[in-house]
């Protein structure tokens, strides 16, 4: 049954996101999903959650204002499927509180399986990965790449973050450097250490490259 759900799910996702923006794609599931694996091999957490938490978790992100909530979506999904009612509740767990949304109002008692998930999909925002996607999110958005008038800010409600616009270097500091010091898990923490020095040396690179230093 594990087997057979995860590809059954694998396939929906594939088609449900198949005209998504780049950065919140397939691959990004993908990306999630093996990353979601990896920190299992070291976390205690039931496999079959994680997994299929993995896959779901972006099914109808609310950046881009879908009719239906990933929550929704997933529930129906769920709904025939041949897994227990506690699963199913884990899964829509994920689903319902995986998202940064500006850092506040999160969950306080997270299960093992949200904070595996959750790792995974915060280090794909970090690193190479989490810098290329940025910049695409920017551009998607039409957004200035830096201005150095438009200063970063910590934000005091999810709706306000959702409505920003500033330019995409601010969002290194209002959520990408801001996620090692989230993570939930040992091996997600170590983990983040490289991709988030990795971002630091980039900025370097990209301040001076704006100064016309180098």
């Amino acid at each position: 049954m594990p087997d057979n759900i995860l590809e059954v799910t694998e396939n929906f996702v594939r088609k449900r996101l198949e005209k998504a923006e780049a950065g919140h794609d397939w691959w990004h599931i993908y990306r999630v999903l093996k990353l979601t694996r990896k920190i299992l091999e070291s976390e205690k957490a039931d496999s079959l959650v994680c997994e299929m938490g993995a896959l779901l978790h972006d099914i109808s992100d609310h950046k881009f204002h879908e009719k239906q909530s990933g929550e929704e979506i997933t529930r129906k999904f769920l709904a025939d499927k041949y897994i227990d009612k506690k699963r199913k509740e884990k899964i829509l767990d994920i689903v319902r509180n995986i998202s940064f949304k500006g850092g506040v109002n999160e969950e306080a008692h997270k299960t093992p399986e949200l904070k595996i998930v959750q790792d995974a999909d915060r280090l794909d925002a970090m690193g190479a990965t989490g810098i290329a996607r940025t910049f695409h999110y920017g551009g998607f958005r039409n957004r200035k790449i830096y201005d150095p008038r438009i200063k970063p800010i910590r934000y005091k409600s999810a709706e306000e973050y959702l409505k920003s616009d500033a330019p995409t270097i601010n969002h290194f500091y209002e959520k990408l450097l801001l996620l090692k010091d989230l993570m939930n898990t040992e091996t997600g923490r170590s983990l983040a250490e490289n991709r988030h020095r990795f971002m630091l040396r980039f900025l370097d690179h990209f301040y001076d490259e704006w100064e016309g230093n180098s």
